[in-house]
C-alpha cells in the first residue's frame, strides 16, 4: 500500500482513516465512508483499484467531476476512463474495448447509465472488483441534495452480490447515513466517520449591508486568489459577475439558465485558472476537485446547514488557510420561506422549515461557529476556542443581562408558552398590534417593559437564551418559545445571566497565514504550472497542488532526489515535470543569490515523514548484510521484480545503494546514453532502443541512479 501511495500519488503517509478503509475494501467488505471535503475520500477507492485484478466502477453524479478525476489519475500514470453522454457512440465503443481487454483500472459512470439494461449486461461480463458510490447522500430523501436516479442503485446487490460496495459522502446527518446503508443493502457494513472539523477554514458571518461593496472590500489585494461566490438566483449571479468584470476582476457566471456548453466552458476556465472567480448558484461545485479555492462567499443565505457545509467545503481542499464568509439578512430568510410555502407536500415543507431555522440559528449565534457546525453532525469540539471563526477571534464584551433575561422569560411564561420570538418582543416593546390587543396581552405585567432595547437587540438576547439552554423553540413553520427547567433560578433571582450585546457590524479580517515560504518563487512556479497545464489541456492542480509548490518554495530542491521528497510529487510527475521545475528553481536561486549549501541543508530534511517500518526497509536491512538480490528475494519469498522496485525506491530516497553488482558498468553507460537521447520520462523508448539484452529492471535501476545525479560519468 505504501509503495503504491508514493509511486502513484506522491505521498508517504495516509490521512486519518484512509488506511483502515482501504484494508476493509481489499478484504472484499462493504464500507460506508463519511469524510468531509478535502479529507481524501477519492484515494480510498483509487488506491485499492490498483491492487485489485480487475476494474473498479465509480458512480458519480456529474460529467465535470468524472473528467476532473480521470485527468488527475492519468497524470499520475493510472489507467482510468469515463463513459457518459458527452461521448459519441464510437468513443464509447473504444472505451468498452479497453475495458474488455482489462486495460482500465478505474471507470467513472453516472447512475443513469449504470441501470441501462444493455450497460448492465456489459458490466457483468467484466471482472468488477468494487463499486464506489460517490456523493452517496444523493440517495436519501432526507438529505439536502436528493436525486431520484440514485435510488435505483439498490439493484447493485441484486446483480453483483459478491462485489463489495463503498458508499462515500462528505455530508450526512445520522438519519441520512442510516437511509444510505439501508437502501443500498450494505451487509455487515463497517462505518468510518472522519472528523467534520476543517481546521484550515475560517468561518465568518457578516450582516448583509451593501454586500457588493463588502465583497469588493474583501477582494482588494486578493486578485490572484481563486474563489466561489454563491447566490440563490440566476439574476443575482448574472448581475454580480457582470459588476465584478466591470471592476477589473476575472469572474464568470454559472447557473442552470446557461447552456450546458457555456456552463462547461466557464467551469473549465475556472479550474484551469483562466479566471479567478466563479459566481454561481448551488448548481456549481459538487465534486469539483480544485484544491486551491481560497475563499467561498455566500452572497445569500443557504437553505440548510448541510448545503452550507458542503459549499464551504470547496474552500481549502489543499489544507491551506481559506475564508468562508456568509452575508446574513432577514430579508433572505423571508424569501426562502416564501418558496417553502409553495411546496405542495406537507412533509417536505416541515423539513425545509426546520432546515431554515437551524441555518438562521447558526447565523444569529454568538457561540463558536465551528462548535455549532460539528454539533449539527453529531461531533463535539473539545477546545474552548477554535481560534478560527469570527466569534472566537473577535470575542464580544458581555454584560449582566439578568434583568433583560427575566423580562423575556417572564413574558414567555405569561403568554402560556404559545407564541414565537417576534410576538414576545412586540409585547416587551409595547406594540399596539391587533393580535396583542385581542389576546389582552397588553394588560400583562411585561407589556412595554422592554423599550430600552431595539427589536434586533431583543432578538439577539432571545437567541442567546436559546443557545444557553434557558429557552427552546418548538415547531417547524411557526415555532413557539418554551421555557426550560434551567430558567427557574433566573426567574427566582438566584442566578445571573451574562449576555452579549449585539453589534450592528461584524468586521471581516484577513487572517495572517503565517506561512514561511518564498512567495515570489511560489508565484513563478504557479506561472510555470499554468503554462504546462495549458499545453496539456488539463487544470493546473493536475500538474501540482499549491501545497507542493509551497513546499518547493520552502526547500528550494536542486535535484530530482530533492524534488521527489516534496509532498505530492510521485514518480510519474517527477519524470514528466522534474527537469523544467528544477530549472525554474535553479534560475530563481541564482538570480536571488540563494547559496547552494543552504539549499542542500534544507533539502536534506524531507518535508514528509517516512513510515517507520515497511517492506522496503526490510529489503534495505538485508542489502546491508551484503546479500545478493536473488538471495534477498528468496529469503523474503518475493518476486525478483519486487525487490528491484524496493531498491529503486531506496536509491531515489538517497539510501546509498550501489547497482554495480546488479548492472554491468558497460550496460549502465549504454542505458545512460539512451536516456539522455530520449529523456527520463518513459522506459519503453529506451528498452526498444537497447533490445532484449537489457531488462526493464536494469533500466529502472540506472534511471533511478541518474535521477539522483549519481550516474557514472562517461
Amino acid at each position: 500500500m505504501y509503495t503504491i501511495l508514493q509511486k502513484y500519488f506522491g505521498y508517504t503517509s495516509f490521512y486519518p482513516l484512509q488506511e483502515d478503509i482501504i484494508k476493509e475494501s481489499l478484504g472484499q467488505r462493504d464500507v460506508f465512508v463519511l469524510m468531509p471535503t478535502g479529507g481524501g475520500k477519492s484515494l480510498c477507492y483509487q488506491l485499492p483499484a490498483l491492487l485489485f485484478d480487475g476494474v473498479t466502477i465509480v458512480i458519480s453524479p456529474l460529467i465535470a467531476l468524472m473528467k476532473d478525476q480521470v485527468d488527475g489519475l492519468l497524470a499520475n500514470g493510472i489507467p482510468a476512463t469515463f463513459i457518459n453522454s458527452s461521448l459519441s457512440y464510437g468513443e464509447i465503443d473504444i472505451k468498452k474495448r479497453s475495458l474488455s481487454n482489462n486495460e482500465v483500472k478505474i471507470l467513472y459512470i453516472a447512475p443513469e447509465r449504470l441501470v441501462m439494461p444493455e450497460f448492465l449486461q456489459f458490466l457483468q461480463r467484466l471482472k468488477v472488483c468494487l463499486f464506489a458510490i460517490d456523493e452517496s447522500h444523493c440517495i436519501s430523501e432526507w438529505g439536502h441534495d436528493f436525486r431520484p436516479e440514485y435510488r435505483q442503485l439498490k439493484l447493485l446487490k441484486e446483480r453483483f452480490p459478491k462485489v463489495p460496495i463503498m458508499a462515500l459522502t462528505a455530508t450526512a446527518t445520522p438519519v441520512v447515513q442510516e437511509d444510505i446503508i439501508t437502501h443500498l443493502k450494505l451487509s455487515d457494513c463497517r462505518i468510518f466517520k472522519a472528523s467534520f472539523n476543517r481546521k484550515n477554514l475560517h468561518y465568518q458571518i457578516k450582516p448583509k449591508d451593501n454586500p457588493y461593496y463588502q465583497i469588493l472590500h474583501y477582494l482588494k489585494g486578493r486578485q490572484k486568489d481563486s474563489g466561489i461566490i454563491y447566490c440563490q438566483s440566476r439574476k443575482t449571479v448574472e448581475r454580480l459577475s457582470t459588476s465584478l468584470q466591470k471592476d477589473g476582476y476575472r469572474a464568470l457566471p454559472y447557473h442552470a439558465g446557461l447552456t450546458a456548453e457555456a456552463r462547461t466552458e466557464n467551469q473549465e476556465r475556472f479550474i484551469r485558472e483562466d479566471v479567478e472567480i466563479i459566481v454561481a448558484t448551488i448548481a456549481f461545485g459538487m465534486g469539483i476537485n480544485k484544491p486551491n479555492v481560497r475563499y467561498v462567499i455566500h452572497y445569500d443565505l443557504p437553505k440548510s446547514i448541510e448545503g452550507y457545509y458542503q459549499e464551504t467545503g470547496r474552500a481549502g481542499r489543499d489544507g491551506l488557510k481559506s475564508d468562508c464568509i456568509l452575508f446574513f439578512s432577514y430579508a433572505d430568510m423571508f424569501k426562502i420561506e416564501y418558496f417553502i410555502n409553495q411546496k405542495t407536500d406537507e412533509g417536505e415543507r416541515q423539513v425545509a422549515y426546520r432546515q431554515l431555522r437551524e441555518m438562521a440559528n447558526y447565523c444569529e449565534s454568538n457561540v463558536c461557529r465551528r462548535r455549532l457546525l460539528l454539533a449539527y453532525f453529531g461531533e463535539k469540539l473539545d477546545e474552548p476556542n477554535c481560534r478560527s471563526c469570527d466569534v472566537c477571534l473577535e470575542p464580544k464584551e458581555r454584560f449582566d443581562g439578568t434583568i433583560a433575561a427575566q423580562k423575556i422569560l417572564s413574558c414567555v411564561y405569561r403568554v402560556g408558552e404559545r407564541f414565537g420570538i417576534n410576538y414576545v418582543i412586540d409585547i416587551l416593546q409595547g406594540s399596539k398590534n391587533q393580535k396583542i390587543v385581542q389576546n389582552q396581552h397588553n394588560t400583562i405585567k411585561t407589556y412595554g417593559a422592554g423599550k430600552e432595547y431595539s427589536k434586533s437587540q431583543w432578538q439577539a438576547f432571545v437567541r442567546e437564551l436559546i443557545q444557553l439552554g434557558y429557552l427552546r423553540l418548538d415547531g417547524d413553520k411557526y415555532p413557539v418559545l418554551k421555557l426550560q427547567e434551567k430558567c427557574r433560578n433566573v426567574l427566582l433571582s438566584s442566578e445571573k445571566v451574562f449576555l452579549i450585546k449585539p453589534e450592528e457590524q461584524i468586521s471581516v479580517q484577513k487572517i495572517d497565514a503565517g506561512e514561511d515560504y518564498d512567495r515570489l518563487l511560489f508565484e513563478r512556479l504557479r506561472t510555470l504550472r499554468k503554462t504546462l497545464a495549458d499545453q496539456e489541456g488539463v487544470p493546473p492542480y493536475v500538474i501540482f497542488h499549491d501545497t507542493s509548490l509551497k513546499e518547493m518554495s520552502i526547500y528550494y530542491p536542486q535535484s530530482l532526489l530533492g524534488l521527489r521528497k516534496i509532498s505530492g510529487v510521485g514518480d510519474q510527475k517527477l519524470m514528466k515535470y522534474g527537469k523544467v521545475v528544477l530549472k525554474e528553481i535553479a534560475d530563481y536561486c541564482e538570480q536571488h543569490h540563494i547559496m547552494p549549501n543552504q539549499i542542500a541543508h534544507k533539502c536534506s530534511e524531507s518535508p514528509v515523514k517516512q513510515p517507520k517500518t515497511s517492506t522496503v526497509q526490510m529489503t534495505l536491512e538485508l542489502y546491508k548484510q551484503h546479500l545478493t538480490i536473488h538471495e534477498i528475494a528468496q529469503k523474503r519469498n518475493l518476486a525478483l521484480s519486487t525487490i528491484i522496485s524496493h531498491l529503486e525506491k531506496l536509491i531515489l530516497d538517497g539510501a546509498g545503494i550501489s547497482i554495480d553488482s546488479i548492472v554491468a558498468t558497460e550496460k549502465q553507460l549504454h542505458i545512460q546514453r539512451a536516456f539522455k537521447e530520449s529523456g527520463l520520462e518513459f522506459l519503453n523508448p529506451v528498452k526498444e532502443k537497447l533490445g532484449n539484452d537489457y531488462s526493464y529492471e536494469e533500466i529502472r535501476l540506472v534511471r533511478a541512479k541518474m535521477m539522483c545525479g549519481c550516474e557514472k560519468k562517461q
